[in-house]
């Protein structure tokens, strides 16, 4: 084992024990849209001061309904009448638009490449940016900067007078020594493959409608938020209970509980500013792939296989700034891995979507 494990294994040495005992176990998809989307009370506070409505563009991915419920929720608790709208091409047959109806959220349909589809949204002082395009971006490449860097100016031109939180990518960093602690935000952009490079073209046509229209915006680069259905820690427990061979190339990633990372993000639109508030959105953790698989190895009592060895780097960032900004991520890592053992032990549904967390070419 070189210096460098070592170094991954004292940071894994830290990972935070609850102060307390939680439920030992997920239920139900609803149970775990409750959970998901319960504001904390910083994010309470945080919708008490915004004034206007809230809109969420791209609420039909990943983490978008859960954003978009916990800004409800968090807006009802602080007496606070507002009107929540998710954004989405909802697909006919996906119940998700009933989903988010039922919750308070107002729904509209609109595919955010048609110019022309935009004077049909209302007006909202405050936008949550979470369109885009990764996986499917390799042999789609056109398309993938159409989403990811284009559509970033027809909505900043749409609400120039609006608040924006913009979603990127831990990924725009590229590669980092792992020993280095992650990247900090302000490190250079190098990003690799086509995905990581049109997500810092995202970047940049947002920073020049921030500047050049005096648009108050935050950018989270998020590295990775995670549940039951979802996430790197989801993929490796599948590999581990499936017997196949977990990839170690990549061997260390950042994962944050899908919870934290809205209630984190909801906040930073208290943070815009001109030019944009830049944050990594991250666990304190840098996690060591191998130590997963051996964790959920225990916990699903059954070995885990392991195909190559750890580079010294890989994708991970530096979550300093938040933690100081906003505290500690309130779900720790060993509860994560409790609850997505259990879950993936019980058979509980997931979206499918693997993350392809392992892949260092940047190709998805």
């Amino acid at each position: 084992m070189d210096a460098m494990d070592n170094a991954a294994i004292a940071t894994i040495g830290k990972v935070r024990v609850d102060p307390m005992p939680v439920q030992k176990s997920i239920l139900d998809v609803d149970s775990l849209d409750d959970v998901l989307s319960e504001p904390s009370e910083a994010t309470i506070r945080a919708m008490a001061a915004l004034k206007g409505d809230l809109m969420v563009l791209g609420v039909g991915g990943k983490m978008g309904p859960t954003l978009a419920r916990m800004a409800k929720r968090a807006s009802d608790l602080a007496g606070v009448s507002r009107r929540i709208i998710g954004v989405s091409r909802f697909s006919p047959s996906s119940s998700l638009q009933a989903r988010l109806q039922s919750w308070g959220i107002e729904t509209h349909r609109c595919d955010l490449l048609d110019r022309e589809s935009y004077a049909q949204l209302p007006e909202a002082a405050n936008v949550v940016f979470m369109a885009g395009m990764k996986f499917g971006a390799t042999g789609q490449e056109a398309l993938t900067w159409a989403m990811n860097a284009f559509v970033p100016g027809l909505v900043s031109e749409r609400y120039r007078h609006s608040r924006i939180a913009v979603f990127s990518t831990g990924n725009v960093y590229g590669l980092s020594p792992v020993n280095g602690g992650g990247s900090i935000e302000s490190d250079p952009p190098c990003p690799q493959g086509e995905y990581a490079l049109s997500c810092l073209g995202r970047e940049r046509i947002f920073e020049h409608f921030s500047r050049t229209l005096q648009i108050e915006m935050s950018i989270l680069r998020l590295n990775y938020a995670v549940e039951l259905r979802y996430g790197v820690l989801l993929d490796i427990a599948r590999k581990v209970l499936s017997g196949h061979e977990i990839p170690l190339e990549m061997g260390y990633l950042n994962a944050i509980w899908q919870r934290d990372a809205a209630d984190m993000s909801l906040q930073t639109l208290c943070h815009a500013s001109t030019p944009p508030f830049v944050i990594n959105i991250a666990g304190r953790e840098i996690l060591s792939v191998r130590w997963i698989a051996e964790q959920f190895g225990s916990r699903l009592n059954n070995l885990p296989r392991f195909e190559g060895m750890e580079s010294g780097d890989a994708l991970v960032n530096n979550a300093g700034k938040s933690l100081k900004l906003f505290g500690e991520p309130l779900m720790s890592v060993s509860q994560m891995l409790d609850w997505i053992a259990d879950w993936v032990a019980r058979g509980g549904e997931t979206l499918d979507k693997p993350t392809h967390f392992e892949n260092r070419r940047g190709d998805f």
